[in-house]
C-alpha cells in the first residue's frame, strides 16, 4: 500500500463528500473513481488514513467522512482551477459594472458572490489607512469654518471640518489645492500629510502654512479612522440551508460580530498572495468551528495585464498576479464541506474585479 495512492483514496473521499454531504464507503469508491485497486483494498487504506487522522467513521457501520485535517491537505493539494461558468462571467461583467457608486460596487459584489457561492459572502470597504490621496477639497463653510473634502484612490470620500483664524482668500486656497492635488497625488494619506509640512517650511508659503497643517492633521485623522470601514455581507439565508441546526446559531452569533469577521478575513487574506482558506478551529472563532472561510485581499495590483480586452481583464482567475498592499478584502464563509474549488475560483474573480475597478478609477 503506497502512500501517494492512500492520499488519492483522501481525496475520493473528500470529493464524494463534498459532492453528497454522506459517508463515503469503500465500494462506493471503488465504482466511482478509477483507483485500480479492489474495495477491499480501498478499505484498509481508508482504515489507515483514519489511524493517521484525516477521516473519521461516524457509525460502526457507516462509511468515512474528512476530518479538518483531511479537508486541509485536500485545499493545499489544488490542483485544478474550476472555470466559471459563461452565465456567471457575464454575471460579474453586467452586475458590478453598472454601479454608480463604491458602495454600490460593494453591495452588488457582496450579492453575487454569494448567489455564485450559495454561501455566505462578505466584502469589506477600503481601508483608509492604505488608501492614497486622488484629490481634495477645501470648501469654506464661514469666516473660520473649513470643509475639506478628500477622494482617496479607492474611491472612498471622507469630509473632515477644522477651524482657522480667518479664511484664506479665494487665489491663496486655489494655489494651495493646486500645489496639493498637483504634487501628492497617488501618495498614500499619511506620507501625504508628512510631505505637506515638509513643503510648509519653505518661506513662500507662509500664506498658508495654518491651512496646511489643518489639511496635514485631517489627512492623518482619515487614516487613523478605521472606524469609517464598511463590511458589506450577503447570503446568511442561503447558508441556513446547507448547514444543521445545531451548528446554524453559534454561526450566526458569529457574523453578528463584525469585528472578529473583519479581523479574521483580513489576517487571512494578508497572509496570503492568492487566497486564503481557514477551515474549522483554524479560524480561531467558536462560531466558525465547522464553517470553512476563504478570503483574498483586492486593491492595486503589481502588475496589468496586458493585450486583453475588458471582459478578458474582469473575469481572470488564474493565482499569477499578485497584490502590492491590499486595501481590503472580499470573502466566502460556508460549510466545512464547502465546494472549495468552486469558491476559491468565485472568490479571486470578484477580488481581481475590484481590483481592476479600483486600479483603474472607475469607482470614483
Amino acid at each position: 500500500m503506497t502512500q501517494s495512492r492512500r492520499m488519492l483514496v483522501l481525496r475520493a473521499v473528500v470529493e464524494d463528500y463534498i459532492r453528497f454531504q454522506a459517508p463515503v464507503g469503500s465500494t462506493t469508491l471503488a465504482k466511482a473513481h478509477d483507483l485500480g485497486v479492489s474495495s477491499a483494498t480501498i478499505r484498509n487504506d481508508m482504515s489507515a488514513l483514519e489511524e493517521e487522522g484525516y477521516l473519521i467513521q461516524p457509525h460502526t457501520s457507516a462509511g468515512r467522512i474528512p476530518t479538518e485535517q483531511g479537508y486541509r491537505y485536500f485545499v493545499d493539494r489544488l490542483t485544478t482551477v474550476v472555470n466559471l461558468s459563461q452565465a456567471q462571467r457575464r454575471a460579474i461583467a453586467k452586475v458590478l459594472s453598472g454601479s454608480a457608486s463604491l458602495e454600490d460596487t460593494l453591495q452588488r459584489a457582496a450579492r453575487l458572490l454569494a448567489s455564485i457561492t450559495g454561501q455566505v459572502a462578505v466584502v469589506a470597504a477600503p481601508a483608509l489607512s492604505k488608501s492614497k490621496l486622488r484629490h481634495v477639497e477645501i470648501v469654506p463653510l464661514n469666516a473660520v469654518t473649513m470643509l475639506a473634502v478628500v477622494i482617496t484612490d479607492s474611491g472612498s470620500v471622507a469630509q473632515h471640518t477644522f477651524a482657522v483664524q480667518e479664511t484664506p482668500s479665494a487665489e491663496t486656497l486655489r494655489t494651495f489645492l493646486e500645489l496639493v492635488n498637483g504634487q501628492y497625488m497617488d501618495v498614500p494619506l499619511v506620507q501625504a500629510a508628512q510631505c505637506i509640512r515638509s513643503t510648509l517650511k519653505d518661506p513662500a508659503y507662509q500664506s498658508v502654512r495654518i491651512l496646511g497643517q489643518k489639511l496635514a492633521e485631517t489627512l492623518e485623522s482619515i487614516a487613523r479612522d478605521e472606524g469609517t470601514g464598511q463590511m458589506y455581507m450577503a447570503g446568511t439565508s442561503q447558508l441556513a440551508h446547507q448547514q444543521s441546526k445545531v451548528d446554524l446559531l453559534p454561526l450566526f452569533d458569529a457574523l453578528e460580530e463584525q469585528v472578529v469577521i473583519m479581523h479574521l478575513m483580513s489576517d487571512l487574506s494578508e497572509e496570503n498572495e492568492d487566497v486564503g482558506v481557514a477551515i474549522g478551529s483554524e479560524t480561531k472563532t467558536p462560531g466558525l468551528m465547522h464553517s470553512s472561510v476563504v478570503s483574498s485581499g483586492y486593491g492595486r495590483s503589481e502588475e496589468e495585464s496586458e493585450g486583453a480586452d475588458e471582459n478578458e481583464r474582469i473575469v481572470r482567475v488564474e493565482p499569477a498576479q499578485a497584490f502590492s498592499q491590499p486595501v481590503a478584502f472580499v470573502g466566502s464563509i460556508g460549510p466545512t464541506h464547502m465546494d472549495y474549488a468552486a469558491t476559491i475560483t468565485a472568490v479571486r474573480a470578484v477580488a481581481r474585479y475590484l481590483t481592476d475597478l479600483i486600479s483603474h478609477g472607475e469607482t470614483v
